[in-house]
């Protein structure tokens, strides 16, 4: 008897122009998809994280994104992106500001975005927090003040709908970006160590 086919994965999200998405508010723009992913019961919400990408000097280059065209990387202070690990026999990426396709495959995006540490001075290698997607969306808030100038204008637009705030905070995303173990949720990593436990291990 045949092998059957393995079932083709099913996005967890809408089409990226179908999302809500604010250009510069990466971790606002993943929050929503967490709360997408929550509404709709498709994958149990515990397979999603919020991966923060940041380092001790806030300064970590990431390939293909939408920002800078070519081979160039972009040098973010920080970025965020959506990981699922999902029941197959790969794990996937969701990043609105990537060319690359969305969701992408882990690996994909690694090899495409990430590259490698080992081609970075070392006050660029990277290191992530990855936190589980309910615990995001139940901790997460931002009061959008680090988008602002000292005369309070706006650096870029903000998102229309209300600042995301919980009962306890109206403001924690530092906690989010530090790559402090001893401070916020979840769990940091080297990157390394988060592309070998999250990679394509077969």
């Amino acid at each position: 008897m045949a092998e059957a086919p393995a079932t083709a994965y099913q996005p967890a999200v809408p089409a990226r122009p179908a999302c809500v998405y604010t250009s510069c508010y990466c971790e606002e723009n993943v929050w929503k998809l967490c709360e997408y992913i929550r509404s709709q019961n498709q994958y149990p919400l515990e397979e999603f994280y919020a991966v923060f990408i940041s380092n001790d000097r806030r300064m970590v280059p990431l390939w293909k994104q939408k920002a800078r065209g070519g081979n160039q990387p972009v040098i973010w202070d920080y970025h965020v992106i959506l990981l699922h690990v999902s029941s197959g026999n790969q794990n996937f990426i969701y990043d609105l500001d990537t060319v690359l396709p969305f969701p992408c495959s882990f690996d994909t995006y690694v090899e495409e975005a990430f590259k490698s540490d080992d081609i970075l001075e070392p006050g660029f290698r990277r290191k992530v927090r990855a936190v589980r997607a309910d615990l995001y969306l139940k901790t997460f808030a931002s009061d959008r003040s680090h988008m602002r100038d000292a005369s309070g204008n706006w650096l870029k637009p903000p998102p229309l709908y209300p600042c995301i705030e919980t009962a306890d905070f109206k403001m924690n995303l530092d906690d989010f970006i530090s790559m402090n173990p001893a401070v916020g949720c979840g769990s940091v990593f080297p990157l390394p160590e988060f592309v070998h436990g999250f990679g394509n291990q077969s």
